[in-house]
C-alpha cells in the first residue's frame, strides 16, 4: 500500500470534505503540521471542526484557516495567542468547546483507543462540567468526558520510514502521537523519510499501523514569542 507522496496536496487528495472533524497535532508553533494546515486553506474545505490544543497565530498554523473562515467550531485548551481566534469567538461566529490540556489529550487517546468516554475530575464545579454527566466514585464526583474520533488526523514529526512508523523530536511529540490515533485517516509530515529497517524500533513514538499517508517537507518552524536580550 502506498503511503509516501509527494505534496501535502496529494496526499489529502480524496480525503477533504466540507463539515469534517479534523484532529491536529502541535502545541503552540510547536510540532504542528504547517503543510497540511496550508494545503487546507488552499483546497477551501470549510466548516470544518478542529480538535487542537490551540489555533495558531494569526498569520501562522490553524490561524490560517480561522483568516479565511473555513473553521466552524474549535475543541481548545489555550486561545490567548490569536487575536483573530478571540474576535471570531466574541463576536459569536465561532463555536469553542474548551477542554482542559489534560482531558483534551485524553478524549483524543480515547478515540484512538476505541473508548467511547471516560470520567475525571478535571473541570468539577466548573463551566466546563456545564451539561455533563456526573458520577461519585469512592466519595468523589466525577464529570463523563466522551472520546474524540476525527474525520481526519494531522500531524508532524521529525523522522518517519516509508511504513509510517514516526519518531518525534523533543516537545514536538506533545499532542501529535495522541491526534494520530484518533483520525479514521491519518496523514504526517515529516522531515525525513529515512530507509526501511533504520529506525530503533525502541524509539519509534508511533507505529506506522496509525499512519495512512505520508509526506517529506521543508517547515518554517516559527516561534511564537521571540525573546532576545539586547546586544
Amino acid at each position: 500500500m502506498k503511503k509516501v507522496y509527494d505534496s501535502a496536496a496529494e496526499a489529502l487528495e480524496g480525503v477533504l470534505f466540507d463539515g469534517m472533524t479534523i484532529a491536529a497535532g502541535g502545541f503552540g508553533l510547536c510540532g504542528i503540521p504547517e503543510l497540511l494546515i496550508a494545503a487546507i486553506r488552499e483546497a477551501g474545505t470549510k466548516d470544518l471542526t478542529v480538535a487542537s490544543n490551540n489555533a495558531g497565530v494569526d498569520d501562522f498554523g490553524l490561524g490560517l484557516l480561522l483568516k479565511t473562515r473555513q473553521v466552524k467550531k474549535m475543541i481548545s485548551s489555550y486561545v490567548g495567542e490569536n487575536a483573530e481566534f478571540m474576535r471570531q469567538y466574541l463576536s459569536g461566529e465561532l463555536e469553542l468547546e474548551f477542554n482542559p490540556q489534560g482531558t483534551l489529550a485524553e478524549r483524543m487517546r480515547a478515540g484512538g483507543a476505541g473508548i467511547p468516554g471516560f470520567y475525571t475530575k478535571t473541570g468539577v464545579g466548573t463551566v466546563i462540567a456545564e451539561g455533563k454527566e456526573h458520577k461519585e466514585f469512592d466519595g468523589q464526583t466525577y464529570i463523563l468526558e466522551r472520546g474524540i474520533v476525527a474525520d481526519l488526523a494531522i500531524v508532524k514529526a521529525w523522522k518517519a520510514d516509508d511504513t509510517g512508523n514516526l519518531v518525534f523530536r523533543k516537545t514536538a511529540r506533545n499532542f501529535n502521537p495522541n491526534a494520530a490515533t484518533c483520525g479514521k485517516i491519518c496523514i504526517a509530515e515529516v522531515e525525513e523519510i529515512v530507509p526501511r529497517g533504520s529506525l530503533d524500533p525502541d524509539k519509534i513514538h508511533l507505529p506506522g499501523i496509525y499512519v495512512h499517508r505520508l509526506l517529506q517537507g521543508e517547515h518554517e518552524k516559527r516561534i511564537e514569542q521571540r525573546t532576545i536580550r539586547a546586544a
